[in-house]
């Protein structure tokens, strides 16, 4: 009797996690398309709300926990604590896009750009509309010296979230850059 639950258990958790899964990806293209609005104070309560599904696992609450736990060392400056946290959640679920993304900002900080930009592509093969990646991609290319791909990352970002002010300012910034080094 044991075993046929726990077959049945087996065979429905799958299909548990697709629906998960599928609501998730339904709630955020439904954010995805009201963040097109160019009003700032509606995008921003828009854009915490898809911050929170990105930074919340789909089926793995422990995953969640431990997400939380790495950005607090972040928080505390405690760089390799963090950085080995999200490798461990990477490595229990390589498709959470957020924990690649966590480990991204965390190898910008500590200045692996190269490492950065390889999680960040990560993220971006799992969630082309992160703009949180995007917007990091365009800083790693920065400190890379690509000022066109900083550039082209922010375009992304501003036709993702249009309302974002701070990709707006960094495009300016890096033509001005471009500007002072051709002088």
């Amino acid at each position: 009797m044991k075993l046929k639950i726990l077959l049945i258990l087996f065979l429905i958790f799958p299909c548990q996690n697709n629906l998960i899964a599928n609501e998730r990806e339904i709630e955020l293209n439904k954010l995805f398309k009201e963040l097109k609005v160019k009003n700032l104070s509606l995008t921003f309560g828009i854009e915490k709300k898809i911050w929170k599904i990105w930074s919340t696992h789909p089926y793995d609450q422990k995953l969640t926990e431990r997400l939380n736990e790495g950005s607090n060392f972040v928080k505390n400056n405690q760089l390799i604590q963090a950085v080995e946290i999200f490798t461990e959640i990477i490595n229990k679920d390589p498709n959470w896009a957020e924990a690649w993304n966590k480990r991204a900002t965390v190898l910008y900080i500590i200045g692996d750009y190269e490492g950065s930009q390889k999680d960040i592509d990560k993220v971006l093969s799992l969630e082309t509309r992160h703009f949180g990646a995007l917007a990091g991609q365009g800083l790693v290319n920065i400190k890379l010296k690509n000022y066109e791909k900083a550039i082209e990352s922010y375009e992304k970002v501003q036709d993702i979230y249009p309302a974002m002010e701070s990709s707006k300012i960094m495009i300016k910034q890096i033509k001005e850059l471009i500007n002072q080094e051709l002088i």
